[in-house]
């Protein structure tokens, strides 16, 4: 721990746009339970009351009706806020929101985060939503900030090179094994009742960035139809109707199914042969991690970034060129027909995040945050 009767418990407030939806909001709520286990006062602010996982801080909504969408109520949210920060004294805020819209951040780091201590997350290799689109607001918000922390080493060294500063490093997603594996415990009616094996893919219906395009059309080159191998897409989004298109035009009903998404996806995950990333770009995805630590093998493209520093090829998975149809359906085909190099996978799939464990990662956060 590391408050005691003579030394000052250190306050940290996290800031999010919500709990809710996907990989980011889950790694902030597991953030928000490593620094509340290792001995800090943690205070998590969301801008939407919308919460899907487990945290462990005292709660504060900066926007919590319907009536603050105005640009009066949220100006009012924004006052209070600030108050809120300044009666707190926070020592460090750390911001995992998406930060493209100048004004808005310029706000924020002119007024709301005035004087404060502020580490900036970033969660994807599209630093275009992490960092305001005009360049002087983006400047101001590097020299403003106190670090920031990239969720892979590609991240960090992008931010580095591409704003010229020395603030950036990185810290992984953890993955809490145990807890992954208690969830992917629970039985699921659906997936009882499938009388026949499937691959999975997760994420935002977002055919822009996750490109379940290049995922369908693989699997329909692949011989995994033909054999009775389904394809399971979990998630929610906008594209949900142009990604079912897909399906139709490749012929592919009776084979693939967009799965509503679910707050716990461990079971859907432990149960399926191995999982497929096509994404066009990540961050550090927890797709590919949460399906290792239930012994589930994955099929990732080796895009920017994450699974490089994820997949070790032919190890625990098999990390493969992007926008390749070909090498995918290849892939996938290497893991249904080559029974050896499944074995070794899976039986390696949950050693190689050992790493990621929430106390190794916890320990790093903590170690940022003493020596500043």
């Amino acid at each position: 721990m590391i408050s005691s009767s003579k030394e000052k418990q250190i306050k940290v407030c996290l800031v999010a746009i919500s709990l809710s939806g996907g990989g980011a909001e889950r790694s902030t709520a597991l953030l928000s339970k490593m620094l509340s286990n290792q001995g800090f006062d943690v205070h998590l602010a969301l801008i939407k009351n919308s919460i899907d996982y487990e945290y462990q801080a005292k709660l504060y909504l900066i926007g919590n009706s319907k009536k603050e969408r105005s640009f009066y109520n949220k100006a009012i949210g924004l006052l209070k806020f600030r108050n809120y920060l300044k009666t707190n004294q926070f020592d460090f805020i750390i911001d995992n929101r998406t930060r493209p819209v100048a004004l808005k951040e310029s706000i924020y780091s002119g007024y709301v985060y005035r004087n404060f201590k502020v580490i900036f997350v970033v969660r994807s290799y599209h630093l275009e939503n992490y960092f305001p689109n005009q360049k002087w607001m983006a400047s101001k918000l590097v020299k403003k900030a106190h670090h920031f922390i990239g969720v892979s080493k590609a991240i960090s060294e992008r931010i580095n090179k591409q704003y010229h500063t020395n603030k950036a490093s990185y810290i992984y997603n953890p993955a809490s094994i145990k807890e992954f594996e208690k969830l992917s415990l629970e039985k699921v009616e659906k997936i009882e009742s499938l009388n026949k094996p499937y691959i999975i893919s997760m994420g935002r219906l977002d055919e822009y960035v996750k490109n379940f395009s290049l995922l369908i059309e693989a699997y329909k080159k692949s011989k995994l139809p033909e054999n009775n191998i389904l394809l399971k897409i979990i998630g929610k989004g906008a594209d949900k109707a142009l990604i079912e298109d897909k399906i139709k035009q490749l012929d592919l009903e009776e084979y693939v199914e967009i799965v509503p998404f679910a707050n716990n996806p461990f079971p859907w995950l432990k149960n399926a042969l191995f999982t497929v990333l096509t994404s066009k770009y990540e961050g550090f995805p927890r797709m590919l991690i949460e399906s290792l630590a239930v012994k589930t093998p994955v099929v990732s493209v080796d895009c920017k970034s994450g699974p490089s520093e994820i997949v070790q090829h032919k190890k625990n998975g098999l990390l493969i060129e992007n926008n390749n149809i070909n090498a995918l359906a290849d892939a996938m085909n290497s893991f249904i027909f080559n029974l050896d190099l499944y074995k070794t996978c899976k039986e390696n799939a949950q050693h190689s995040i050992s790493h990621l464990k929430i106390n190794k990662i916890a320990k790093q956060w903590k170690e940022l945050l003493t020596k500043n």
